[in-house]
């Protein structure tokens, strides 16, 4: 059996002149919440697009659960990008439509339960709900598929304090205990309370990573101020 959702060797991206990953190498194991933590223009979001098949290395190596990400790879991962996708006028019930039709793993029973449990209506135009409710939509949909990983890219960033709690124990609760989660984001005292593992990224490249639990152990410091002691020494941090 896999151990590793994800795999990345030498992963390696860049935008024009700009080196976006450097010889990135990392694992994901299997059953964990991990964070992706680092500054704006650490590479996550480009991490996330190549895990998610949306963009292809320059040089190196991204796999999930063993197969080279391409097309059989996007029907294990549900991701969640950083900004809206949806057509806005459409209905809560069509984007549920749309899901249903393109997923094979969606479960639109949770997804409609986790609207009710949020007073959300599926008449409701996606357009009409509020900033909080539009990203409590995104997640419905992106948490009610049986996805092998998860990519959420900043999925509280532009959020409410209260929002944020919600997303984050939908996360918690919603995901297979077999399947990997990956968050994006640079929030990391919100976040820190549902990571299993935390990788710091700084310009494209990995410059700690481990376990949640064993570092607060060791440090005696949160993953917030253990961030922030370790970006603060870093230029342009």
């Amino acid at each position: 059996m896999e151990q590793s959702v994800l795999t990345a060797s030498g992963l390696t991206m860049r935008y024009h002149n700009t080196l976006a990953l450097d010889d990135l190498t990392l694992n994901l194991p299997k059953g964990k919440i991990v964070g992706l933590l680092g500054p704006n223009g650490s590479g996550k979001t480009t991490f996330i697009k190549l895990a998610a098949g949306l963009l292809t290395p320059k040089a190196g190596s991204i796999a999930i659960c063993g197969q080279t990400v391409g097309t059989p790879t996007k029907a294990m991962v549900s991701y969640l990008p950083d900004r809206p996708y949806f057509n806005k006028s459409r209905k809560v019930s069509e984007l549920l439509d749309y899901f249903q039709d393109f997923y094979a793993d969606f479960d639109r029973k949770r997804a409609e339960h986790m609207l009710a449990a949020l007073g959300i209506s599926p008449d409701t135009r996606f357009k009409a709900l509020s900033k909080g409710n539009q990203e409590k939509v995104q997640l419905v949909l992106v948490m009610s598929r049986r996805a092998k990983l998860y990519l959420l890219d900043e999925p509280i960033g532009g959020v409410d304090p209260a929002a944020r709690d919600y997303i984050l124990n939908t996360i918690i609760s919603n995901y297979d205990p077999e399947a990997t989660v990956l968050i994006s984001t640079h929030l990391i005292s919100d976040v820190e309370r549902v990571l299993d593992e935390f990788i710091f990224l700084y310009n494209g490249k990995v410059i700690r990573s481990g376990s949640a639990d064993e570092v607060r152990e060791e440090t005696g410091k949160s993953l917030d101020e253990l961030f922030r002691e370790v970006f603060r020494c870093l230029p342009n941090c």
